[in-house]
């Protein structure tokens, strides 16, 4: 009796015990039963009770908390239990959002309502919200895929059970930022990246022309100043793949290869595979330029203006919805209107030994010359998100360059006039389709189409001749690419592309009548496969694919495997291995020098698997890249064959000019570049070692040196970067190009004909030219940006030689040594304007 009356007595006794806050009662319970409350801080302020009996089980604790105060208790699993009023229960919607891949509850997740208020989850994932009308909501937070939901019939007591899947974005590693200059980056993959809207400054340049700022990289070179004529690792310029948004292009220069077609201010990515190129790469076997003007993230919108001594160009980026944007570019050259100094240089060095402006040196000539020239090239972008899975994108690219000359001179007592016209010009267009069938599988399709065409119009008074020379190309097909996400660390991707190729070589010619015109088209299918296995905490990253080609006309099948592979000794120390096999059906030769007036003489022409055979290329490259305190050092020993090259290709201006022979060319080799950056400052120093050889086995002298052979290349740069002030200083150094002396001894001064000795059997003189440019960038308060940029070409001015060759001229009847001369000091005064 005792002991019962104890009990009852001790019930009643713990309602008349001292208050206490509701929040204490319920950290409490937490404390003791190991569940969850959730609540808002405004249903329970200022709450205050007296405390259940902690021997009680959780629901009665439940049931006297209900009892005392006007709240409700949701249980769910005796883990999570959910506290309302009891007068508005049933207006109130709530949920819990926990991540799909460890299960855990998501916090700080963004409910956004219909009536645009925004409510977030607690650290248990839990929300809630009042009902209302329209009761549908997104739920979303970083690094998740945004969900929508609709609670037509809202109850409080069962809780949305939201998971959320997470957003995968895959992103190559970077080695290193700022390597050159800022905007420039190594992956791990092995490739050089340029960001242009986040690019510095590099001496000689003030502008991100990606085909200039390449040849800063060491490896890449261009022997005659054109980006038009740029060689890596010994290739000639059309073994290198030049793709703007997935087409094709055929021509790379305006001006004669002085200026890059591709709008220094529209791209927001270039990569540069010097070896190592993703399988679904081909129709190369030197180098890969991929341009993207597709952003990465959304940008708002915007629009610039720019002009230099050269050309004027405008750039605009309009969101024309939330899912929904256009690009536009344009740029046209001003020679139209004035003729600036910097023109002015550029004209003397391209036509410099042309049959434009050479009648004869050596001759008393009365000289006279109407020039025209202008060259412009537009894009077009338009992107449309459809749904949360689908992207359209639509790319279109024109370019065209228009040169028209009359001249006439007098030689001896004779009128001799030429009345010319040459153009060039490359169109193309892709449409891009993609889908993300989930996080971890994403497809890929695009159609492209790339049309060039080189014309030339020449017509002579003496003989009353008209000769019209033409070259085009159109390239189209499809390619397909899925994407695989195995986990974090594996992805596969396979493919298949279809490539159709059709050139034309027209030649007709007046008095006499003559007309030649060759077509030719090859059709190649690709199917393409690539692994990849990435680990950021063993430091390892590795990726190999293949791509099996099979071309119809020749019914022939080419493996082409490709691998990478990098591994961390340590985290300043990486090793890196790259290796490749590559393949390609066309090539650009020169038939004549003369042709097209020896301004643009190189032609496309398609391979026959016979005269012309498939070029097909090998190399491996093993590289050490050490980073540590703002010091970095990057080495690399790299091998490289290419098999089925033609004399015609390689441009011989000595006894091989009309020899047709088919062979191959070897080059091994290093390349170095040390780097330090101190705050503000960075200096760089690179060295390239190449030693290349051709093989021709049918001929008198099977092996000799490239004609594109630089043995020994050096390139300094000091860069000066502060707030909006940037300035670079720096010098480039190489041994001479080999050419090919006449054999003087053997020649007959009386009728003179041409007498060599062997093959690029000396150099020419060493190549030293000293760069600087400087840019400011200043903004007003209305939020408009100016930038303005100054740089001199060959500061010192020194007559730099980058080609020599020998012909008999047919005025003297004699030997006539000809030489062809880089840039002199040549200024640049650019100005831009962007809101």
């Amino acid at each position: 009796m005792f002991f019962t009356f104890f009990l009852v007595l001790n019930l009643f006794a713990q309602d008349k015990g001292k208050l206490v806050p509701f929040k204490k009662i319920i950290i409490d319970i937490e404390q003791q039963h190991q569940v969850t409350f959730n609540y808002t801080e405004d249903l329970i302020a200022n709450l205050q009770i007296n405390p259940p009996k902690k021997s009680l089980s959780l629901d009665q604790k439940l049931q006297y908390l209900a009892k005392n105060t006007n709240l409700s208790f949701e249980n769910i699993g005796n883990k999570f239990i959910n506290i309302y009023k009891k007068d508005i229960e049933s207006k109130l919607i709530c949920g819990y959002v926990f991540s799909s891949t460890d299960k855990k509850p998501i916090e700080n997740a963004n409910i956004s309502l219909a009536n645009k208020n925004q409510v977030s989850t607690n650290s248990s994932g839990y929300f809630e919200f009042e009902e209302q009308d329209k009761n549908s909501f997104l739920v979303s937070h970083v690094g998740f895929v945004t969900k929508r939901f609709i609670g037509d019939n809202p109850d409080p007591k069962n809780c949305f059970q939201i998971v959320l899947e997470p957003e995968i974005t895959q992103l190559e590693e970077i080695k290193a930022n700022a390597i050159l200059a800022s905007g420039i980056s190594k992956n791990n993959n092995g490739s050089f990246e340029i960001k242009p809207k986040k690019f510095g400054i590099l001496p000689g340049l003030i502008e991100p022309d990606a085909l200039q700022t390449m040849q800063q990289i060491p490896g890449v070179n261009s022997l005659d100043e054109s980006v038009s004529s740029i060689n890596v690792r010994g290739g000639t310029h059309d073994q290198n793949l030049f793709l703007w948004n997935g087409i094709r292009m055929f021509q790379t220069g305006h001006f004669f290869g002085l200026i890059s077609v591709f709008n220094p201010n529209l791209a927001h990515t270039i990569s540069i595979y010097k070896n190592g190129s993703s399988a679904f790469y081909g129709e190369s076997v030197s180098s890969v330029v991929a341009i993207s003007s597709t952003p990465e993230t959304t940008e708002k919108n915007s629009f610039s203006a720019g002009i230099n001594m050269i050309n004027a160009d405008v750039y605009g980026k309009y969101n024309l919805s939330k899912k929904s944007y256009i690009e536009i570019s344009a740029r046209k050259s001003i020679t139209d209107f004035v003729e600036t100094p910097t023109y002015k240089e550029y004209f003397n060095k391209v036509f410099q030994n042309t049959t434009i402006t050479d009648f004869s040196e050596k001759q008393n000539v009365d000289y006279r010359s109407d020039k025209k020239f202008g060259f412009y090239d537009a894009t077009l972008k338009y992107a449309q998100k459809i749904g949360n899975k689908d992207q359209l994108i639509l790319d279109l690219i024109t370019i065209k360059d228009n040169l028209e000359v009359f001249q006439s001179a007098t030689v001896y007592d004779m009128n001799k006039s030429e009345n010319n016209v040459l153009r060039q010009q490359n169109y193309g267009g892709n449409l891009s389709w993609k889908r993300n069938w989930n996080n971890f599988n994403t497809t890929k399709i695009n159609v492209y189409n790339s049309s060039y065409e080189l014309l030339a119009n020449q017509k002579t008074t003496i003989g009353d001749q008209i000769v019209i020379q033409e070259n085009t190309v159109n390239n189209n097909g499809i390619n397909l690419e899925n994407n695989h996400i195995i986990n974090s660390k594996i992805t596969f991707n396979d493919g298949y592309q279809f490539n159709e190729l059709g050139i034309t070589n027209l030649e007709e010619v007046t008095n006499p009548d003559f007309y030649r015109k060759v077509k030719d088209v090859l059709r190649t299918h690709a199917l393409i496969l690539e692994g990849k296995y990435n680990d950021t905490l063993s430091r390892t990253y590795f990726k190999v694919g293949t791509r099996i080609n099979y071309i119809e006309k020749f019914k022939k099948f080419i493996v082409e495997p490709r691998v990478q592979f990098s591994y961390g000794i340590n985290k300043n120390l990486n090793l890196e291995l790259l290796g490749e096999m590559k393949s390609q059906n066309s090539q650009q030769i020169i038939d004549l020098q003369k042709d097209y007036f020896g301004i643009e003489k190189r032609r496309w022409i398609i391979s026959n698997n016979n005269t012309i055979p498939i070029q097909r290329s090998k190399q491996l490259s093993i590289n050490l890249f050490y980073k540590k305190n703002d010091w970095l050092l990057d080495i690399e020993n790299f091998y490289k064959k290419v098999t089925g090259i033609t004399t015609s290709s390689q441009g011989f201006q000595n006894q091989l000019e009309f020899v047709k022979m088919t062979g191959d060319y070897e080059i091994w080799g290093a390349e170095m570049l040390v780097q330090k950056r101190m705050n503000h400052f960075l200096t760089w120093l690179s060295y390239t070692y190449n030693h290349n050889n051709y093989h021709f086995s049918t001929y008198e002298f099977p092996i000799f040196p490239n004609n594109f052979e630089l043995m020994h290349s050096v390139s300094w740069a000091g860069i000066y970067e502060k707030n909006n002030f940037k300035i670079a200083l720096g010098t480039k150094w190489t041994s001479g190009r080999p050419k090919t002396s006449p054999d003087i001894a053997q020649i007959d001064q009386t009728n003179p004909v041409l007498i060599y000795n062997k093959p690029n059997n000396t150099n020419l003189h060493i190549f030293s030219q000293v760069n600087i440019s400087s840019t400011y960038k200043w903004e007003t308060t209305n939020g408009i940006q100016y930038k303005l940029g100054i740089s001199i070409l060959n500061i010192l001015n020194r007559k730099n030689e980058i080609s020599e060759y020998y012909r008999i001229t047919s005025l003297t009847n004699s030997i006539e040594e000809v030489e062809t001369f880089a840039l002199q000091r040549t200024p640049n005064v650019s100005f831009r304007v962007s809101l």
